[in-house]
């Protein structure tokens, strides 16, 4: 350098002036890697989200068979009540009139008896098919995380193409796929 401020510039220092100016291929390397990491993280927690819903959805649909099952028993329980009452009214008919009242009490217990039956086996069948609905629900949430975090990944894909050709076009796509997968991560979010 002389006295009178006069500077000869490098090959190399024009292209870091150039570079910090207008941005260069090492900037929107270094843009598309925060990109990047950013999307990875939120793609991962769609991808626990859907893992998690997921198991409450089969949690859900295990529940449902279990009260099925609780169900089938009432009922199996009911027509052995049934079956008893018609051999107590069968017997009530063969009798004779003085020994009809135990058969008489047996029909009004056993009638008693399957009104409880019924109403428990109803309640069951109606929780079963709650448990149903819940886990049909939980599975449409899954589908919308696990297409959430496929659009992400395929986001951060398009992330390593744009650096290594150096398109500029394809950061702006990225952003855009991006987008799209947090939109369903929303709307799985919001159970839509």
């Amino acid at each position: 350098m002389s006295h009178d401020h006069f500077h000869v510039h490098g090959p190399h220092d024009h292209e870091l002036e150039h570079a910090a100016e207008h941005g260069g291929p090492d900037s929107m390397a270094g843009q598309l890697a925060v990109i990047t990491a950013v999307i990875a993280t939120v793609g991962a927690f769609f991808s626990y989200m859907g893992g998690a819903t997921q198991a409450d959805a089969e949690l859900a649909k295990n529940n449902a068979v279990i009260r099925k099952t609780e169900e089938s028993d009432q009922w199996n329980f009911y027509q052995a009540k049934n079956s008893r009452q018609s051999i107590a009214e069968f017997a009530l008919d063969l009798v004779p009139e003085a020994r009809r009242v135990p058969y008489q009490q047996s029909i009004v217990k056993l009638k008693a008896d399957k009104e409880e039956i019924m109403k428990k086996a109803r309640e069951l069948e109606e929780e079963s098919k709650n448990f149903d609905e819940t886990s049909e629900h939980l599975l449409h949430k899954h589908h919308r995380w696990a297409a959430a975090t496929t659009v992400l990944q395929v986001s951060i894909a398009l992330a390593a193409i744009a650096i290594l050709t150096r398109r500029r076009w394809l950061q702006g796509g990225t952003l855009l796929v991006a987008a799209i997968g947090i939109a369903i991560g929303v709307l799985a979010a919001l159970g839509i």
